[in-house]
C-alpha cells in the first residue's frame, strides 16, 4: 500500500479509538453533561485539532497547514448552525438531557461516514470536471445572500418527508423508553421517539454538509485535508453544544456573520483560476474578522427580550408530535 493510503488508514483508526474511548469509557454511563465537562471537551478536541495541524505543518509544509486551519475554522463556524437545530430539535421533542449525549455521539459518526462520501465524491468531480468548481461557487453565493436575508425560519420536524415515511415503515412508540432506539413490544419491533430525533439530527447534518463541503473545496481541493479538517470540526460539535446551547440566542448577528463568510468563500471559488485569485491566508484573515465582528456586535446590541419570544423558532407547539 502507499504512504498515502496508511495515512489515510491511520487517520480514521485514531478517530475509531478516540470515538471508542469516549462512548465506552467516559459516557460509559449515561448522565447529563455538565457545562464543566462539555468545556472540557471542547478544549481536548481544538486542542487535538491544533496538534494534528502541527503535524501538517511540519510533514507537509506551511501551505498544507494553513489550508486546514482554514477549512477547519470555517467548518467550525458553520456547525454552529447545527447547534442551534440541535437545541430546536431536543426542545421540540422534550428529548431529557441524559439521553442527549447518546443521539449526538451515533448522530455525528453518522455524519462523519456520511461526509466522507461526499468529500471522496465531491473530490472526484472537480478533478474529471474542473468547472463543477464554479457551479459550487455560485451555490454558496447564494446560500449566503440567503442566510444574511433570511433571519427567522420555522422548524416543523413532523413534516418532514423522511419522518413521515420512516413512520409508515415502522411504528414509533407514543414515549421515550429510556435510551433505547428500539424496543420489542406485544412481539412487535418499534422505534421510539429518541431515534425518530436521531433520524432527524442526520438529515441536519446532511443539509448543512452541502453548504460546508464546498466552501472547504474553496481552500483546498486535497482530499485528505478536507476530510481531517471536516472531521476534527465535527467531532467537537457535541461538546460545542452542550457549552453553547443555552446561550446560542445571544449571538443573534452570528448567522449573518456566516452569510458572509459562505458569500465571500463562494466568490474565492469563482475567483480561483483567475489573475484575481485570493490567497488562504487573506480568506483566514477575513473569515476570523467577519466572525469576530459578528460576535462582537451581538454583544453589543442584545436582542430585546420581546423579540427574542416572538421571533423564535420554538414557538411552535413543544412536545411528541
Amino acid at each position: 500500500m502507499t504512504e498515502q493510503t496508511w495515512l489515510w488508514i491511520g487517520f480514521n483508526v485514531f478517530i475509531l479509538a478516540m470515538l471508542a474511548l469516549d462512548l465506552g469509557v467516559f459516557h460509559r454511563k449515561t448522565h447529563t453533561v455538565s457545562l464543566k465537562e462539555s468545556l472540557t471537551w471542547t478544549f481536548v478536541w481544538v486542542g487535538l485539532a491544533l496538534a494534528f495541524n502541527v503535524g501538517v505543518w511540519h510533514f507537509a509544509g506551511s501551505q498544507k497547514a494553513l489550508e486546514f486551519f482554514t477549512g477547519y475554522l470555517i467548518e467550525k463556524s458553520l456547525s454552529v448552525d447545527n447547534v442551534f437545530v440541535f437545541a430546536l430539535l431536543f426542545s421540540y421533542f422534550a428529548v431529557p438531557p441524559l439521553y442527549q449525549h447518546k443521539v449526538l455521539f451515533w448522530g455525528i459518526l453518522g455524519a462523519l461516514l456520511m461526509r466522507a462520501v461526499m468529500i471522496v465524491a465531491g473530490a472526484a468531480l472537480i478533478a474529471k470536471f474542473a468547472w463543477i468548481i464554479y457551479v459550487f461557487g455560485g451555490f454558496l453565493i447564494l446560500t449566503g445572500i440567503k442566510m444574511i436575508v433570511k433571519r427567522e425560519e420555522e422548524i416543523h420536524p413532523e413534516r418532514n418527508p423522511v419522518v413521515r415515511w420512516f413512520k409508515r415503515l415502522m411504528p414509533v412508540t407514543a414515549d421515550y423508553r429510556g435510551d433505547k432506539f428500539f424496543v420489542r413490544e406485544h412481539g412487535l419491533r418499534m422505534a421510539t421517539p429518541l431515534f425518530v430525533v436521531l433520524l432527524l439530527v442526520e438529515i441536519t447534518d446532511v443539509i448543512f454538509a452541502v453548504d460546508s463541503i464546498p466552501a472547504i473545496f474553496a481552500v483546498t481541493t486535497d482530499p485528505f485535508i478536507v476530510y481531517t479538517s471536516n472531521v476534527f470540526a465535527i467531532l467537537g460539535l457535541r461538546s460545542l453544544y452542550f457549552a453553547l446551547a443555552g446561550v446560542m440566542d445571544k449571538f443573534h448577528y452570528l448567522k449573518i456573520g456566516l452569510g458572509v463568510v459562505l458569500t465571500f468563500v463562494g466568490v474565492k471559488m469563482l475567483l480561483a483560476h483567475t489573475a484575481y485569485k485570493i490567497d488562504t491566508l487573506v480568506s483566514l484573515g477575513v473569515i476570523v474578522a467577519v466572525l469576530a465582528v459578528s460576535v462582537i456586535l451581538s454583544l453589543l446590541r442584545p436582542k430585546s427580550v420581546g423579540a427574542s419570544k416572538t421571533s423564535s423558532p420554538l414557538a411552535v407547539q413543544g412536545g411528541l408530535p
